[in-house]
């Protein structure tokens, strides 16, 4: 008799609850970005958010605190997204320029149409955050984060001999060289979203710049 194969177990899922929650705050998000980018954050409402987003103005407020808080969830998607990129694990010394330009290009290369309005999304709205503090208050909070977050992956690569103000130089120029791409990239309306000129094309170049001058001594040989 052939004797039957262990069923195979499917990926936890969350709760479905979570999972409406989760898609109505994304939801909000790209309403609001798309609204921001179109017009500008002064002449938007949350009203109008909600209303584009398919919910109640009560709902908006169950999930966000200003119509300016509400973009974050998407544009911290994307910084945090190449975070889970970098290669490696504990103890296996600090990634070097080359390492982190890598991932830096990957996470800035839009993969399907989705995630080129995505970034067309997130270009409109740096823009419209250049005459809105709030906004630029939001985006600023979002790539600290980024930058807190990197800090403690490089510190578990890298092992508890690192030298904590290298890891943090190495940070802070890895998460600078992504925002000053992005930044630069979205200044112009027409930039193209790959080739050159695009964000991973920007990043490219700014990250080896950024980063360098850390690298040669907090790199492990490999």
């Amino acid at each position: 008799m052939t004797p039957r194969s262990a069923p195979v177990e499917a990926a936890p899922r969350r709760p479905l609850t979570e999972r409406r929650k989760a898609g109505t705050r994304r939801d909000l998000a790209r309403a609001a970005c798309r609204l921001f980018a179109e017009r500008g954050a002064d002449a938007t409402t949350a009203e109008e958010i909600a209303r584009q987003a398919g919910v109640g103005l009560r709902t908006f407020y169950r999930y966000f605190r200003t119509k300016e808080d509400a973009v974050e969830p998407m544009l911290a998607d994307g910084a945090h997204r190449w975070l889970a990129l970098i290669p490696g694990g504990p103890e296996e010394g600090l990634p070097g320029p080359e390492a982190l330009r890598e991932v830096a290009v990957t996470a800035l290369t839009p993969k399907d149409a989705e995630a080129t309005e995505a970034m067309r999304l997130t270009g409109g709205l740096l823009r419209a955050a250049d005459d809105d503090p709030a906004l630029r208050t939001v985006w600023a909070r979002i790539n600290l984060d980024a930058e807190h977050r990197l800090v403690a992956v490089l510190a578990e690569r890298a092992g508890p001999e690192a030298d904590p103000l290298t890891v943090r130089m190495l940070a802070a120029g890895a998460a600078g060289a992504i925002r000053v791409a992005v930044e630069q990239w979205a200044a112009r309306p027409d930039g193209p979203t790959t080739g050159p000129g695009s964000p991973s094309d920007l990043v490219a170049r700014s990250m080896l710049r950024l980063t360098g001058a850390v690298a040669p001594e907090s790199t492990s040989t490999e």
